[in-house]
């Protein structure tokens, strides 16, 4: 009996489920926010305006809230604009981040993955158990750690290291700390989900041929590791490039990133064109070197 090509309704329905919450959750957002970002309020106070011409009916699109993020005035340097300097300034300090959880994140990662199968989920259990806590109150916490009188700066007079309060709050290393540790798991869970898969038989295999130590991990580890280094970079780096609340509670004023800049212009100056705009360019910004990326490291056979 000739069975059908076609998959079965269960199948059908278990595939599905993601493109419905893609297309719910992702796309439909998505174009509500290109929808605006090509809207002209005018003075008018509500963003969900048309933009057509009701009397003609012709598209009538806002190319304005695009151009004016790129413009420089007469004389300025290409492209020296508030909004690509919060980019690049966003872009900077999400790929430091992302090295640092990696340098920090691999040796946590490979910890665990080594460690006896008993002890494992207890390991695991404190690499997530800061998500049982109030992402603020998270990063509060940091405010009481490196401010002029607090935790930190008090034990270092104390001790005698110094005399007078350092200032580490509100300035890049603040900032970077305070990324550092709310995305630190992003970046260790995906790491061990496969560091705990590779063959430790390699390694020893290695070892016998006479290689070091350091040789044998950076031409066997590493490379059998490279999905888990993706996976866990992209995790971290994504969500720090639109990263809001950390810059504005531990950077200073000279960190401003774009998710503040979205932040002003959408609740402060009341233009949500532009913000939306920003919004439409930032994430253009991320998705598509990332489908470059998976376009040419993918399996050649599912581009075809």
């Amino acid at each position: 009996m000739a069975t059908s090509s076609l998959p079965m309704p269960g199948k059908r329905f278990v595939i599905g489920v993601p493109y419905v919450w893609l297309i719910l959750f992702f796309l439909l957002p998505f174009l509500i926010l290109l929808y605006i970002s090509f809207v002209d309020m005018g003075g008018d106070i509500s963003p969900f305006k048309p933009i057509w011409d009701p009397e003609t009916g012709v598209l009538s699109l806002r190319y304005e809230n695009y151009l004016s993020i790129f413009r420089v005035e007469e004389g300025a340097p290409l492209f020296k604009t508030l909004y690509v300097e919060a980019y690049v300034r966003s872009v900077w300090y999400a790929l430091l981040t992302a090295i640092i959880c990696l340098l920090i994140g691999y040796p946590f990662a490979y910890f665990i993955a080594r460690a006896p199968a008993s002890v494992r989920p207890a390991l695991l259990l404190m690499v997530m158990l800061p998500f049982w806590t109030s992402f603020l109150l998270r990063v509060y916490a940091w405010k009481g750690l490196l401010a002029d009188q607090g935790v930190i700066n008090r034990f270092m007079m104390t001790v005698g290291i110094t005399s007078e309060p350092v200032q580490m709050l509100y300035t890049n290393i603040s900032m970077l700390v305070g990324m550092t540790y709310v995305y630190l798991p992003f970046m260790v869970l995906p790491l061990y989900a496969t560091l705990v898969k590779m063959d430790f038989r390699l390694l020893e295999a290695a070892y016998d041929l006479g290689t070091t130590p350091f040789k044998a991990f950076w031409l066997v580890t590493v490379p059998l590791s490279k999905a888990g280094i993706v996976a866990g970079f992209m995790l971290v780096f994504i969500p720090c490039v639109g990263e809001f609340v950390i810059p504005s509670l531990l950077g200073g004023p000279d960190n401003l990133m774009i998710g503040r800049v979205v932040w002003d212009e959408m609740f402060t100056a009341n233009d949500w064109p532009k913000a939306t705009a920003l919004a439409v360019v930032m994430i253009a910004l991320i998705i598509v070197p990332l489908a470059i990326y998976y376009h040419y490291t993918g399996d050649p056979a599912e581009r075809k």
